[in-house]
C-alpha cells in the first residue's frame, strides 16, 4: 500500500484494512503458502474475514453506505458486497474458528477467491497500485495505518 492515495478518502485507515482483507483472500498461491502453512506474519483467514467486516460493519449492511468514505464508488462497493457476501457464507459454514484449510478445501471457495479477486484489482487500481504484487504483512499494514 506503499504509494496508495488513501488519503483522499476520509476512512483510509479502513479503506487499507479492507483492501488488505481482499488482497490476502484472493491471491490463492498466497494462501497455500501462508495460510494453508500456518506461517507467521499474515494471520490466517479468519483475521482477513475480520479485517474485512470489522469497523465497517460489511456484515450488517451494503458497502454503499460508504461510498465516498472508505469505498470510492458504486463500482467498488458491488464487488466489495459480492466478496463479502461470498466469503462469510463460507465462514458460517465451516465456523469462524475453523482452520485455513477448511475455507480452503470448501467448495465454493475458489468462487470467493474469484469475488475478492475482482474488488481487489479495482480497489487498487483506483488507488493507483499493481494488483498482482504480493500481500503485504501485517505488521506492514498496522505501520501503514497508525495513528500519529
Amino acid at each position: 500500500m506503499g504509494g496508495m492515495p488513501l488519503n483522499d478518502l476520509p476512512w483510509w485507515r479502513w479503506r487499507a484494512r479492507l483492501r488488505s482483507a481482499l488482497h490476502m483472500l484472493a491471491d490463492p498461491e498466497f494462501q497455500q503458502q501462508y495460510w494453508a502453512t500456518g506461517r507467521d506474519g499474515y494471520g490466517d483467514v479468519t483475521d482477513a474475514v475480520y479485517r474485512l467486516v470489522e469497523d465497517s460493519w460489511l456484515d450488517r449492511w451494503s458497502a454503499e453506505k460508504y461510498v465516498g468514505t472508505i469505498v470510492r464508488d458504486g463500482a467498488e462497493a458491488a464487488l466489495v458486497d459480492a466478496a463479502v457476501l461470498r466469503v462469510l457464507r463460507i465462514l458460517h459454514e465451516v465456523g469462524a474458528d475453523a482452520p485455513s484449510a477448511a475455507y480452503l478445501a470448501h467448495p465454493d471457495w475458489p468462487a470467493a477467491v474469484a469475488a475478492a479477486r475482482a474488488a481487489h484489482e479495482l480497489l487498487a487500481g483506483n488507488d493507483g497500485e499493481d494488483p498482482d504484487g504480493p500481500p503485504r504483512s501485517l505488521e506492514v499494514l498496522r505501520i501503514l495505518t497508525r495513528v500519529g
